[in-house]
Parts: structure tokens; sequence; C-alpha cells
């Protein structure tokens, strides 16, 4: 598209989520990785929350959670999810929608092992959305993860990441007078080949 230029350049789109994720990172003061998640319930009621994106690989968006989670229990269900990052410094965003699948085996092992080792222990801790009698029982239950893998707690089986393989992504950054520049590049599935059109702000 011809007037697709400055910080819409470009053929790919993952590449250009990174290069905008590269320019938050220099300016965002607190997690430039942060993605609103949005999933939905059984009866189609919607759920958001924040989490971080840990890898924009060549053909997909990675982020990891305990699989146990209201928020795993509902991508499972549904198979797909979407997501926007917003930058206030940078006046974008990037909005995501599409199927996800699991992430697990050595890819997961690996950035399980690259966290700090008390984020290791407290995934072991936490049966992440379940009712928690205070915060001392959790502290305890850290203090018994503790005792029991000491420095070296392997990777939970019920804790690993999700790829969400999109169909649309969106990529907005503010203008003048609300006349704001939006882009979506979409296809009807993961192996196809994008669209990209311009979109009124």
């Amino acid at each position: 598209m011809a007037d697709r230029t400055g910080p819409f350049e470009g053929d790919d789109p993952f590449a250009l989520a990174r290069a905008w994720l590269r320019e938050a990172e220099a300016t965002e003061p607190n997690d430039p990785n942060a993605i609103a998640l949005a999933t939905v319930d059984a009866s189609g009621l919607p759920n958001a929350r924040m989490v971080l994106l840990k890898e924009i690989e060549d053909a997909a968006f990675v982020f990891y959670t305990n699989y146990e989670s209201r928020k795993a229990e509902e991508i499972e269900s549904a198979g797909r999810a979407a997501f926007v990052m917003h930058w206030k410094t940078l006046r974008r965003q990037v909005r995501v929608r599409g199927p996800v699948v699991r992430v697990e085996g050595p890819q997961a092992d690996a950035y399980f092992a690259s966290r700090s080792l008390r984020s290791r222990l407290g995934a072991w801790a936490s049966r992440q959305s379940r009712p928690l009698e205070s915060r001392a029982a959790l502290l305890a239950e850290v203090a018994r993860v503790t005792a029991r893998f000491g420095a070296s707690p392997p990777r939970p089986p019920f804790w690993g990441g999700y790829r969400l393989e999109p169909v649309e992504i969106e990529f907005w950054a503010d203008g003048p007078f609300r006349l704001h520049d939006r882009f979506r590049w979409s296809r009807p599935d993961p192996r196809s080949e994008w669209e990209v059109r311009r979109l009124n702000p």
C-alpha cells in the first residue's frame, strides 16, 4: 500500500511488532511487553487481564501461565484469544487475534529456567485463580516448596506457554485531531497470505 510508510513500513507484521516493542523498551518506564489478554468463558462472558508477552516468533506471539488458571481454562475451551499492547510514550498500540496452542517441552523448560528462583518457586506455590485463605498460607506454601526443591525447581507439569498464531494484527498510531493511522493485517487462517488494509480512525 503506497501510504504505508514511516513506522508502518515492511512486509512482515511480526518484524514490525518486534520493531515497535524495541522502541517501547527505550521509553516505557515499566513492562513494555505487557499485554491485555482477552478470553471468553463458557457462557460467552469476556475476561481480560494483564500478562507479559515473552517472545515474538516468526509467526506467533508467546506468553506463559499456569495451565490451571482461569485464563488457561478459557483458552483451552475456546481455542482462541486476543490481546492489545499499548504504549503511552509512543502513542501506539498493536491488537492481535487468533487461535492459540500450547508451548511445552524444551522451549517451555528453557524459559522457566531463565526466571528468577523466587518466581520459579512461586509458580509451584500458587494455585492460580483458586481461593486463598491468607497471604500467610501462600508464604507457608512457598517455604514448603523451597524446602522440597531448593535452588533447582523443575518446570511444574501445570505450568507452560501459549502461542497465539494470529489471523488479524492491527497497528495503530496516534494522529493529530483524532485522525489516527490504522493498518489491519488479516488472513483467513494462520497458513494463508496476509491482506493489508488502511482503516478509518
